[in-house]
């Protein structure tokens, strides 16, 4: 295990492990640390009583955050004609058909997102070794197979997020920077766990939100209620 840092540990040392926060606690903690030199991401990491084992309870989607993520996303879009330019037209960084994929091939990869029509699904399939263990790969769940590609770049810019279930059962998402304003941050979370419950499996059985955790980057979590998921942004007004 890496050794922790004087500061890690002393805001690992202020948060007590024996009892779950409300939101709002939770996200005042976590803004209040200072670890980092740079504008850290404030994460949500979520544990489902699912078994993903079995696809129908494997959670895949998206969600279009309220106040964005805080970074800039890199969006390379696979596309020709009409589309490659509705693409660039819409702010994508990349665009291209089997010239793009060379480029990946050849170790190009300063993207965050891909985007694709159907029609070049025939190309983007031949980078799934590459695309695949990055999570990059376009799906037409998520949204990033479709002909609406300018639709698709705009909201994958404006803060329009995938989210899955990683082999533990576990969604992890960033809400937002350590500078987003309290409300900012809560009305993110609060899209988070509205759309997780919304999507819950019908085969899911027992407790669904199992725990869930508030962290910096590289920081410690901070045990969130998993019964708190609807008074959030009240309370935060009170």
């Amino acid at each position: 295990m890496a050794k922790r840092g004087r500061r890690y540990l002393q805001a690992r040392a202020e948060i007590d492990a024996e009892r779950v926060y409300h939101p709002l606690e939770a996200v005042r903690i976590v803004r209040s640390q200072e670890l980092t030199r740079f504008d850290p991401t404030i994460e949500v990491h979520i544990r489902l009583g699912v078994n993903v084992r079995h696809a129908d309870q494997q959670l895949r989607g998206t969600i279009s955050l309220p106040h964005g993520t805080g970074r800039e996303v890199r969006v390379a879009v696979f596309a020709e004609g009409d589309k490659a330019r509705e693409a660039e037209a819409a702010g994508a960084d990349v665009v291209g058909g089997e010239d793009l994929a060379k480029r990946i091939q050849d170790g190009f990869d300063e993207f965050d997102v891909a985007i694709a029509t159907p029609d070049m699904m025939g190309t983007v399939g031949k980078l799934g070794r590459i695309l695949g263990p990055s999570g990059k790969m376009p799906n037409p769940k998520s949204g990033t197979v479709t002909f609406d590609v300018g639709k698709a770049v705009t909201d994958v810019k404006a803060g329009k997020v995938e989210y899955r279930t990683d082999r533990a059962g576990i969604v992890h998402l960033g809400i937002g920077k350590r500078s987003f304003e309290e409300r900012q941050l809560l009305e993110n979370y609060q899209a988070v766990i509205d759309e997780i419950v919304r999507v819950k499996p019908a085969a899911a059985k027992g407790r669904y939100l199992r725990s869930i955790t508030i962290a910096q980057t590289m920081g410690p979590g901070v045990p969130v209620d998993p019964a708190r998921t609807s008074d959030v942004l009240e309370e935060a007004a009170a």
